[in-house]
């Protein structure tokens, strides 16, 4: 057989290779199978027939193909190289059944094996290292490890090899076909994070009907209100079949649209205050222009406030929302919201009212402020850590060869003691120049102004919220019914006072429940439509009824609904949390005069993960929620 270019010498004498082969197969009985027809004969010809005369991982043309006695032609592996045409011998350690290395038993050879190993290695020419010669210690390591791990034996044809796992049981060695379905299911979220803002419309759909919510009868509706007033409330099923003829179910539901407000003036909305001017255009306000009539107002909503900081403090309410034309406050008790006391987020906020709160003697944080500067000055220190080092050393060294070029000079470029410093330099050159008496620099005033140019720049924006907590919500209340400001001057909007929302009842308060309306829709899903029911509730949804009407949607529709969330954009941002060390859920603090659903209260005493955003979506499939902020 005439040589092809980049063959290994090996395959000059093909014999003699097979001849090694069955010798070898003979000796290590248990390990290979042994070799049919006239291969077990050692006869070294051409007429062979066995699987095993043909050499595996051989990319080039097979030896005796035409004078193969079984059945089919052995194609030559199409991974194979020129590289990995050495002998199995040599290439591959081959190990006993019970787990023992060859490699180990080979240290002694008989003097029959050391003949036969030369002359392998003569027949591979003078020009060719042996195999055990061209490996590296490092490889040979990693075969003694793999060795006490796995056995490798050849299959029937001589060409695979099947490799039995020992003692690595790990599951990550498993297929995937191995692994149970249970290990891989997604898991099942029976809850989604707390949302405190405040919702304007909610819209749900779901496959099955929602016509049970709407309707309701005059002693479910009376009921309904009753044990809201009286914070009762009855279990339901997990699962209910028949939701329209569930009389409890459209009790709870009249319960869950309930809520309190002040002041109550049935021709105006007072729900959303801020940019609503359009809602109180050509409406009666005969406040506007009678101040005695704007005394009286402010007087009743002065005791409604009150009354409402005092149920926060004994623990009987658990939040309330002061609304005004400006900015919109959110009071909350001590252990809602991961916080261990009273806590209270004003959004928006301008520079004005900070500086008033300041003099008023109220300590507050501005949270997202503080993060974004946390953040930023740890990127600094872990990215920038070495350049700012080497920067401080050459600011020092050129400080210090200033200040002995000053003291050489005198005093005799000093102004009025206005520090130069304050400029980082950037009038040095007038002083260069000799006339830096003639030019007029920066006054304190203005340079005052321009260090708060960032604080100004707040206002008005969703980083300007304003946390104040512990004590100071007490004088932030003697604030809000003192300042001048929270009631509108001008507009539409002129003397009345800010809206207070609550889920509990107060003093002045009046009960108002949330709209509902159920409609039957067809939705195109692919090339069929479908009948979709829908549920709309518009109106001021606070945090506890967004979380009790998901709860009785669950039940009702079986698991399977969507819900689509319109926040009232102002308030997005009160799930900012608190600066202060946070409490873990539940704590020592006793919340059961909430008035609100045990569910509800112990979703609301979860620390806030929304941040600055809120939710717009949930949807629940097969009793696991999934939300979109």
């Amino acid at each position: 057989m005439s040589q092809q270019a980049g063959y290994s010498p090996n395959f000059k004498r093909p014999a003699e290779i097979m001849r090694m082969r069955r010798k070898r197969a003979r000796s290590e009985a248990g390990v290979f199978s042994s070799p049919s027809g006239q291969g077990s004969t050692g006869s070294p010809g051409p007429s062979d027939a066995s699987p095993g005369c043909v050499r595996p991982f051989s990319p080039g043309p097979l030896f005796n193909t035409q004078n193969r006695s079984g059945g089919g032609v052995k194609r030559r592996n199409p991974f194979a190289n020129i590289e990995n045409t050495y002998s199995p011998k040599k290439k591959f350690l081959i190990y006993n059944d019970d787990g023992n290395a060859e490699a180990a038993a080979q240290t002694e050879k008989s003097p029959e094996k050391e003949g036969e190993e030369d002359a392998s290695t003569k027949s591979e020419g003078p020009g060719v290292l042996p195999f055990s010669s061209r490996l590296t210690e490092v490889e040979k390591q990693e075969r003694q490890s793999i060795s006490n791990k796995k056995c490798l034996t050849f299959s029937e044809d001589d060409s695979l090899f099947e490799e039995e796992e020992e003692d690595v049981k790990s599951p990550l060695l498993k297929s995937p076909q191995a692994i149970a379905p249970a290990s891989i299911a997604p898991p099942v979220c029976t809850e989604y994070p707390a949302d405190w803002s405040l919702k304007t419309r909610l819209l749900f759909t779901s496959p099955l009907s929602l016509s049970w919510s709407e309707h309701p009868k005059a002693q479910e509706q009376a009921l309904g209100l009753s044990q809201h007033c009286r914070a009762q409330f009855s279990p339901l099923p997990h699962s209910l079949q028949d939701p329209k003829s569930c009389s409890e179910l459209r009790c709870a539901f009249q319960q869950s649209l309930a809520y309190w407000q002040h002041p109550s003036l049935p021709w105006i909305s007072l729900f959303p205050r801020i940019n609503a001017e359009r809602s109180f255009t050509g409406k009666s306000t005969p406040w506007a222009q009678d101040t005695t009539l704007q005394q009286s107002l402010m007087s009743e909503w002065s005791v409604s406030v009150s009354s409402l900081y005092s149920l926060l403090k004994a623990r009987l309410c658990p939040y309330f929302y002061v609304c005004s034309y400006q900015f919109t406050v959110l009071f909350r008790a001590a252990g809602l919201g991961g916080s261990s006391s009273i806590s209270a987020l004003i959004s928006p906020t301008t520079r004005g009212l900070r500086e008033a709160m300041k003099a008023e003697g109220i300590e507050f944080s501005l949270p997202l402020v503080e993060e974004r500067r946390k953040s930023r000055e740890q990127h600094n220190l872990t990215v920038h850590q070495g350049e700012e080092e080497e920067q401080k050393e050459k600011a020092q060294e050129s400080s210090e060869l200033k200040e002995g070029e000053d003291c050489q000079a005198g005093d005799e470029g000093d102004n009025g003691g206005y520090n130069d410093d304050d400029e980082d330099g950037s009038f040095s050159w007038l002083k260069e120049m000799g006339v830096q008496d003639k030019i007029k620099k920066p006054d304190n005033i203005l340079i005052q102004l321009r260090k708060e140019g960032n604080a100004v720049s707040l206002d008005h924006k969703p980083e300007s919220v304003v946390c104040v907590e512990g004590s100071h919500t007490f004088t932030l209340i003697n604030f809000l019914i003192n300042c001048k400001s929270l009631v509108a001057a001008a507009g539409s909007q002129a003397g009345l006072p800010p809206t207070l929302l609550a889920p509990v009842a107060f003093r002045g308060a009046t009960m108002h429940t949330l709209k509902a309306r159920s409609v039957n829709v067809k939705s195109q899903v692919g090339s069929t439509y479908q009948n979709i029911s829908s549920l709309e509730i518009t109106g001021p949804i606070l945090p506890s009824s967004l979380h009790t009407v998901t709860t009785l949607l669950r039940s009702a529709q079986k698991g399977n609904f969507s819900g689509t969330l319109y926040t009232h954009a102002p308030t997005a941002v009160m799930n900012t949390p608190t600066t202060k060390e946070q409490q873990g859920p539940g704590g020592s603090v006793d919340l059961s005069g909430f008035g609100l659903q045990p569910a509800s209260i112990q979703q609301l005493q979860q620390p806030s993960s929304l941040g600055k955003t809120a939710l717009t979506h949930i949807n629940m499939n097969n009793y696991s929620y999934t939300w979109k902020n």
